[in-house]
């Protein structure tokens, strides 16, 4: 590509913007209720409520008041093995920050989204402390003064702050607390005004390992909700200023950069994190300037190529140019979480229904299948096909490093504590973006989840509940209350896997998404039966794998479970030995049928070479397992 237009596309900054499709409600207007609110209390009583006990060092570390980093700090002592790491040890000096900036972010949702009363008093009193933290010029993060913004290698500006904030915006749209907002309006505008848009290169950092430097990119979430809430484009200019020269600065995490999508040639490599992370920076900059719509789709099409059909992406760590693989790739609970809240922001600017099954997928499917479905731990790296979980991948060794990321944990402390603070993050997450507005009188069902949505709609309040199993079943039930009957358009996403839908209700359906208009009474109840059938993917390697509705199904594999490391009592790092090690064909005349939410189906059994019917369970209540075939 000639130089003159990779300028062209980089400073186009005043092209017409795009136009974004549907907006979001504020953090707790939408709350979990059924088995997603059951789970998310079991999370803040297990992992997600008690990390800062259970690596107190980390959480407690006062790196954003009175440890922060100055010239002479030494590199930190996190408990984790750095055998075969090569990415050097500035990342150590500011890695707390992400740990509990992270954790914090999700324990604030959680609490909040259960209305645990001890949990909100902890990040009531959290947030006074961190506000206190605030300097005059409004600096809130974790630099003396002879450091902030003055840097030439590896550093945590950006990134400690992207963290952080997301967490304190949260708690200001759940509570309205004044103060919080002017302070991230007064810390926002403490970083443009030292990193002046157009005329500092924020991201030049040298030519060396800057994963933290590039983790910063992400705090193009923080501009976009700040558009979100004010609705003023300084922020999502700047939004696109952070991308322009993240494309045109030297990145050890390079993926997202203009050049590189644009190369017909280009495989992804990139840390698996940084890759589906930045792919929100893109897709808000891609709504300000059309131009970097082409390269968006490029980019989206490149991650469909290193996702399994459960919705892994890969992230064991690096991607290398590899492609997705059942048994040989593995993704990291960190890149799951990632590309759910990457794909969520792409429904809300698109409005594209298929987006909404995307995000199921991922939710239903690689999120849950890596948490233990019987204790609180979550797993850092996970493979679809898991035939053992005994620190490494299916066996395989890596000999440049100790692998001891493929067990389950509710720290993780002896590779890095991130995934299991995103593991709190994931669910709270999805539930936002569950409901969304188009215009000022349609509702719009994004995602399907048991959860209740409180506001207003025409001057009437009304409060909606999805009471459903979903997706264990496929029944949908819409409880609404009204203070006054009133016409609005309710919009449902149709599941792209629905064959038929059954209900009572005079609907169109365009663009995927069923729509319902006309007057609703103040007591109404709305009901769909989604019908489908056993469906058979095949993925980029040609295996075979079996789903029914939103849910993929797996043979699990019977297994003896091993403890390690004990932190509290139902707290401890566990792994898994298989008891049977027999591998299953597809075949062509497999009779899959479903019921009572299992599938069976004939298959070839490997050790005997022999046709058997087989039962397989919902991927997500599994932890060895065959899946793909």
């Amino acid at each position: 590509m000639k130089k003159s237009i990779f300028i062209l596309l980089l400073f186009s900054v005043h092209l017409t913007n795009a136009q974004e499709k549907l907006q979001s409600f504020p953090f707790g207007i939408i709350k979990p209720t059924g088995w997603l609110k059951t789970q998310m209390e079991k999370d803040v009583e297990g992992f997600v409520g008690n990390l800062d006990l259970l690596v107190p060092d980390l959480i407690n570390d006062p790196i954003y008041g009175s440890g922060r980093l100055h010239k002479n700090s030494q590199v930190k002592d996190l408990g984790n093995i750095k055998e075969g790491d090569a990415e050097g040890s500035d990342q150590y000096k500011w890695w707390n920050s992400e740990t509990q900036s992270n954790w914090w972010d999700g324990y604030i949702r959680n609490v909040f989204l259960v209305v645990d009363k001890a949990g909100i008093e902890k990040v009531n009193q959290y947030v006074q402390r961190i506000l206190a933290t605030q300097d005059e010029d409004g600096y809130l993060g974790i630099y003396d003064k002879e450091l902030r913004y003055n840097f030439n290698s590896e550093n945590g500006e950006l990134w400690s702050k992207a963290t952080l904030y997301r967490g304190l915006l949260a708690y200001y749209e759940v509570t309205k607390d004044e103060k919080v907002w002017q302070s991230l309006v007064r810390a926002v505008d403490n970083v443009m005004d030292n990193y002046p848009v157009n005329t500092s290169s924020p991201f030049s950092s040298g030519e060396k390992f800057n994963g933290g430097v590039s983790h910063g990119l992400t705090f193009t979430d923080v501009l976009d909700k700040m558009y979100q809430i004010t609705r003023d484009k300084k922020y999502t200019e700047y939004a696109l200023f952070l991308y322009n020269d993240f494309s045109r600065t030297y990145q050890s995490e390079s993926d997202v950069q203009l050049p590189n999508i644009l190369n017909p040639n280009y495989k992804l490599k990139s840390h698996g994190v940084h890759t589906f992370e930045h792919l929100r920076p893109l897709i808000v900059a891609a709504y300000q300037n059309k131009e970097l719509q082409k390269a968006l789709s490029m980019y989206l099409d490149r991650i469909k190529e290193i996702t399994t059909p459960t919705g892994g992406p890969i992230g064991d760590e690096w991607i290398a140019e590899r492609t997705a693989d059942a048994t040989h790739t593995g993704y990291e609970y960190c890149s799951i979480h990632e590309l759910l809240d990457s794909y969520t922001v792409l429904l809300q600017k698109t409005g594209n229904a298929i987006i909404g099954d995307d995000i199921e997928t991922i939710f239903f499917n690689a999120a849950q299948g890596a948490r233990n479905p019987d204790n609180s731990c979550i797993a850092y790296l996970k493979t679809d096909n898991s035939y053992e979980m005994l620190g490494t991948k299916n066996g395989e060794v890596e000999p440049d490093r100790k692998q001891t990321r493929y067990k389950y944990s509710p720290a993780h402390q002896d590779v890095a504590v991130c995934c299991n603070p995103n593991a709190g993050r994931i669910s709270p997450y999805f539930i936002q973006s569950s409901w969304m507005k188009e215009g000022k009188s349609t509702l719009v069902a994004t995602l399907l989840m048991p959860n209740v949505l409180e506001t207003t709609i025409k001057d009437s309040n009304i409060k909606i509940e999805n009471k459903t199993n979903y997706p264990s079943e496929n029944v949908i039930q819409f409880q609404i209350q009204l203070d006054k009957p009133t016409a609005f358009t309710l919009k449902i996403r149709k599941p792209n896997w629905a064959t038929s839908i059954v209900t009572n209700e005079k609907y169109t359906i365009k663009d995927n998404f069923i729509i319902i208009e006309r007057t609703f009474d103040k007591t109404e109840t709305v009901t769909f039966v989604f019908k489908t059938e056993v469906r058979v993917l095949i993925d980029n390697k040609g295996e075979h794998y079996f789903s029914y509705g939103s849910l993929f199904y797996a043979k699990a594999i019977s297994s003896i479970q091993k403890k390690g490391k004990h932190y509290a009592k139902g707290l401890e790092d566990l792994n898994y030995e298989p008891l049977d090690k027999t591998r299953f064909e597809f075949i062509k005349n497999q009779k899959a049928t479903f019921e009572n939410n299992r599938i069976k189906v004939n298959l070839k059994n490997l050790n005997t070479n022999k046709i058997q019917m087989v039962t397989l369970t919902p991927f997500g209540k599994t932890i060895l397992r065959q899946v793909s075939f």
